[in-house]
């Protein structure tokens, strides 16, 4: 006899959803481990190889993913480009849970969690840390501050309250960008104090302009990224022609980044390292060819700007090589005391490599922010169509930017 069980309607769920929940309950235990055992018991850090897989992909990558909140932003409220209005709520629920999820990994990779709200009382003030410290709780709070008003406009009743916002929103724009300037730069300032240890392919006195210079690819990529991913998934269109022409600012960003990255080796006398550095030569060409090269000339042909799959393919090649940059910098080119000889060496005798539940806690973390986007996306006005709740099948009215007295 053959039973026909029908699950209820909200206990169905898709695999993609099984999936994130799955890697998020795996990231939940480790990280339980690591809060009832200590760090040493997840992690195969030391104090020769104090940054490893976490800071990497956790902070470094973590953050410039973030990066298309501010461009958006900016280019929609204080530039005016209205055109763009569709990528800019996706834009900014991306940067939003991106430096959630940093916050979170930063939680798990502190040696005492606890006193991560120590540095809002005991200042440090010849730090970078500082700085950047400031920088994310206070664009975190902008952030939250300008999506504000998707949630509310679920509510036909605080609708008020959505326009309210509207009208005094530009302060706040103003300041997300300059904090999101100040602290993608200082990502950068955060590796001046090692001169000694991280390689000259790397190392620069213009690493906080590197930094954000290629913080404004990362960010127009992952808005293309992020628009196809979302458009397939809730099968909604694809805003083609506007990420056509964001496209088509990537290859002046890329040609500018390129030109302070080899103007400034030519500068300090460092071209002869491009050939002659074995490992860190190889990583060096492949951030540059895969991250810069070519997206560069990808973008530059209007046949590849026009069409959505390689749009996507173009964003992907660009974040693997940016990511890639960013694991060099804080990691991969980063001389480490021979535990030892107390010798330093670049990725020499000092052993490390990512323990699994190292990799666990940022894939859990990576999956949350995956899965919060989608219900977000799902049961609030996200994207500029009308959004239908499943509750009540109504549409849910979006609200614009107040007029300003400028577009009289």
């Amino acid at each position: 006899m053959k039973l026909n069980i029908t699950l209820p309607k909200f206990l169905r769920i898709g695999t993609l959803p099984l999936i994130l929940i799955l890697f998020m309950a795996i990231a939940f235990v480790v990280a339980m481990m690591r809060y009832a055992f200590g760090i040493g018991a997840i992690s195969d850090l030391s104090y020769s190889y104090p940054w490893g897989f976490w800071i990497s992909f956790d902070l470094f990558t973590g953050v410039v993913i973030s990066s298309g909140g501010f461009l958006m932003a900016g280019t929609v409220y204080i530039l005016r480009i209205k055109e763009f209005e569709p990528l800019l709520r996706p834009s900014i629920l991306t940067a939003f849970l991106g430096y959630i999820m940093v916050a979170v990994a930063l939680l798990v990779d502190l040696g005492q969690p606890l006193r991560i709200w120590y540095m809002m009382i005991h200042w440090n003030h010849t730090s970078v840390l500082l700085e950047i410290g400031i920088c994310v709780m206070s664009y975190l709070t902008v952030l939250a501050i300008e999506f504000t008003p998707v949630v509310l406009e679920r509510f036909p009743k605080l609708h008020k309250v959505a326009h309210l916002i509207h009208k005094f929103i530009m302060p706040f724009v103003i300041l997300g960008v300059v904090l999101s300037t100040l602290h993608q730069s200082s990502l950068g300032s955060l590796l001046l104090i090692q001169p000694q240890k991280l390689h000259p392919l790397w190392w620069t006195p213009i690493l906080p302009i590197l930094f954000f210079s290629s913080a404004v690819t990362v960010g127009m990529a992952m808005i293309i990224f992020e628009s196809t991913l979302s458009s397939r998934y809730f099968q909604r269109g694809l805003e083609t022609h506007l990420l056509a022409k964001l496209a088509k600012g990537l290859p002046v960003a890329l040609g500018f980044y390129l030109v302070l990255k080899f103007g400034e080796l030519a500068v300090a006398g460092d071209l002869g390292y491009l050939f002659t550095s074995g490992v860190m030569s190889a990583l060096f060409w492949a951030e540059i060819l895969i991250g810069a090269v070519i997206p560069l000339i990808w973008f530059s042909i209007e046949k590849n700007r026009a069409n959505p799959n390689r749009l996507f393919a173009g964003a992907v090649i660009l974040l693997l090589g940016m990511i890639l940059n960013r694991f060099n910098v804080s990691w991969f080119a980063v001389k480490h005391p021979d535990p030892l000889f107390y010798m330093p060496t670049f990725m020499g005798n000092v052993k490390y490599f990512p323990t699994l539940p190292e990799v666990a806690v940022s894939i859990g973390i990576f999956s949350a922010g995956i899965m919060a986007f989608g219900l977000i996306a799902k049961y609030f006005p996200v994207f500029e169509a009308e959004h239908e709740t499943e509750e009540t099948h109504a549409p849910v009215r979006r609200l614009h930017p107040a007029p300003t007295a400028a577009d009289d």
